[in-house]
């Protein structure tokens, strides 16, 4: 091995002229071979004529295989092509054979030239596949061993893309399609997802890569769910749609999407909903440049609005959705216009100045703080962002006669036990009672649970600390969670927007509950790892429990009641809540603004738990100015 690595360690030019001796060497052997496998011997080479032919064949074969390219190819990276044109140049230097005989007038058997290309073509290609299969092996000793899980189109590309790369070494094919058992695809054996287990510690595979671009997700988390006990790690190849568009190539390797996991397929969208309230209409965003806010203009903007206004507190929120969005705009030649634009949901001057400017049609607002925690720690600001952030942009778009008024709400606003919850919960109360006012604004809510990849979303939290090999931390063993993926959730808020007649309360179908341990316990298992605990304490990753954090709850529900109807969607529903006249919320708005003005926490929350809400706190009031005081 050491004398392989030495040669293959040699300068380029080196190689080339050792080739080019071993090729004179090869046109030499097979010419004598020819001529010996003919005639039995061969004294006839005792006259200077058939010197000179070989001389002169060997110089000019040399120069073609030179001409087409032999001596530039990679030999570790032979093709097919490669081998096509060896053979091709290796019967041309048979031709010569008779060509060179008859001009130096000697005497070449017709059988001569069929058995000098054969032989060439099996010494010099021979020889060459030769080199590639022990410079293969070598490498290969040195690659991450792994398995393909899908033997279709995509993972014969994966394979082939894997082969000419340094990192990984394919050892075998998995894949469901009986047909295929036994079978041998791209040189590798195919074998039924039943023998995984086996097959993995025969082969050594350190890893398992999932080549099935288009497969379902509840498809994809019946395979991910026999996977996860395995001790591989699991990657993917991106999806379908990125690798038909170019987004990504395939041999793009990442981590299962979380949405694999949860198996939740998406409903295709209603061409009709999503347009509705969209093309060429002028369209505003509060909270662009959030997370489900930036999701609503990415997918807007491909609805044909006539402008897109993006209203933004945070300056480089706003600069980072304005450059996507504008770039995106550009490259697809779309006709939308993009607004940007600085400032609060607090301000009501400053929203009725856009609202009225740009005569907006439709306004989705997403503007909030959606951290539990951190409201629970800036009581004040919650209920100033949250409610009157609410209250205000409905009061201007009233008054700009903006036809449709979208509020993006949580399944946190159901029985809130936090401020952050029952703030939400007191924004669809101001939704609801502007509507019975019978104004030309058509208003409606969307309630939704927790989003992945948001801010603050558990998911990347848990990735990097998985990363960093220590420990995850998780609030409650028994906590659990909807989940459902900004996308979807987006597409779904504009559909349902589009289904509003006043005062409506959309409901997300989220599908079944997460329990938030199963989720953390199987991305350490698909990373490769094990779950450290007193049944394993040779684990890898420990899996420790925090407590609960302020107004946390270990559940989250969508609905009060249960007066819940189904729509033309069929994941999204509409709830038939209850709420307070508009004279007696104004009331309690008031009270509860002079309450934050004068940092009035014990009023505050007295305010809070008078109202229709449902807020049952968990614990005392914890604002961090506040406390400080105390």
């Amino acid at each position: 091995m050491f004398f392989i690595d030495s040669v293959l360690s040699t300068p380029r030019i080196c190689k080339r002229i050792i080739s080019v001796f071993i090729d004179a060497l090869f046109i030499c052997v097979a010419f004598f071979g020819a001529f010996s496998t003919r005639l039995g011997d061969l004294n006839f080479f005792k006259t200077d004529q058939y010197w000179q032919v070989l001389l002169t064949l060997s110089i000019t074969t040399l120069l073609f295989f030179s001409k087409v390219g032999l001596y530039r190819a990679i030999l570790r990276f032979l093709s097919v092509h490669a081998l096509l044109t060896i053979v091709i140049s290796c019967f041309i230097s048979a031709l010569l054979v008779i060509v060179f005989g008859y001009y130096f007038d000697v005497f070449i058997p017709r059988s001569v030239p069929i058995l000098y290309g054969t032989y060439l073509i099996l010494l010099c290609g021979g020889a060459r596949l030769f080199v590639r299969v022990i410079v293969a092996q070598q490498n290969n000793k040195q690659k991450t061993r792994v398995i393909i899980y899908g033997a279709g189109d995509s993972g014969r590309q994966l394979v082939n893309l894997l082969r000419q790369g340094n990192e990984f070494h394919p050892v075998a094919f998995i894949d469901d399609e009986k047909k295929l058992f036994k079978s041998v695809v791209n040189g590798l054996t195919v074998f039924s997802s039943k023998n995984l287990s086996c097959l993995v510690s025969k082969t050594r595979a350190i890893k398992v890569l999932l080549a099935m671009p288009s497969a379902t997700r509840s498809q994809r988390k019946v395979i991910i769910d026999s996977l996860v006990d395995l001790p591989v790690e699991v990657k993917s190849i991106p999806s379908f749609d990125e690798i038909l568009n170019g987004s990504a190539p395939i041999d793009q390797l990442r981590d299962v999407p979380i949405e694999d996991l949860l198996g939740r397929d998406c409903v295709p969208a209603k061409a009709e909903l999503l347009e509705a309230n969209i093309k060429n209409k002028i369209v505003m965003v509060t909270g662009a440049g959030g997370s489900i806010g930036s999701e609503l203009c990415r997918q807007i903007i491909h609805q044909s609005p006539s402008s897109l206004v993006l209203f933004e507190l945070s300056e480089f929120s706003l600069y980072q959705i304005d450059k996507e969005l504008s770039e995106l705009v550009a490259s697809q030649g779309l006709d939308v216009k993009i607004i940007p634009l600085l400032g609060s949901v607090q301000r009501l001057t400053r929203l009725k100045a856009v609202l009225k400017s740009f005569k907006v049609h439709t306004l989705y607002h997403a503007a909030a703080y959606k951290h539990v925690p951190l409201v629970e720690y800036n009581v004040v600001e919650g209920v100033r962002n949250n409610v009157f952030g609410t209250y205000y942009t409905a009061l201007a778009a009233i008054e700009a006669e903006v036809e449709s008024f979208v509020l993006i709400s949580t399944d946190k606003a159901v029985r809130p036990t936090n401020v952050m919850g029952t703030t939400k919960r007191m924004a669809e109360l101001t939704l609801q009672s502007l509507a019975a006012e019978n104004s030309k604004t058509r208003f409606c809510m969307v309630r939704f649970g927790n989003v992945l990849g948001s801010s603050g979303s558990v998911i990347p939290l848990f990735k990097r600390q998985i990363a960093e090999g220590d420990h995850v931390t998780i609030t409650h063993p028994d906590i659990i969670r909807y989940f459902m993926t900004i996308p979807e959730a987006a597409g779904l808020v504009i559909q349902a927007g589009a289904m509003g007649k006043g005062g409506d309360v959309f409901v997300l179908d989220m599908g079944e509950p997460v329990k938030i341990v199963d989720l953390a316990t199987n991305l350490i298992k698909l990373s490769g790892l094990e779950v450290k605990s007193q049944e394993n304490p040779l684990g890898d990753i420990d899996i420790k429990f925090t407590g609960l954090r302020p107004g946390e709850k270990l559940f989250e529900e969508l609905l009060i009641g249960d007066g819940v109807m189904g729509t033309e969607h069929e994941r999204i529903m509409t709830a038939n809540e209850s709420f307070l006249p508009y004279c007696e919320y104004k009331e309690i708005l008031e009270r509860l603004d002079k309450a934050c003005h004068n940092f009035d926490h014990e009023q505050i929350r007295k305010i809070l738990l008078s109202t229709p809400t449902g807020f049952n706190p968990t614990d005392g009031i914890g604002d961090l100015v506040w406390k400080v005081n105390q």
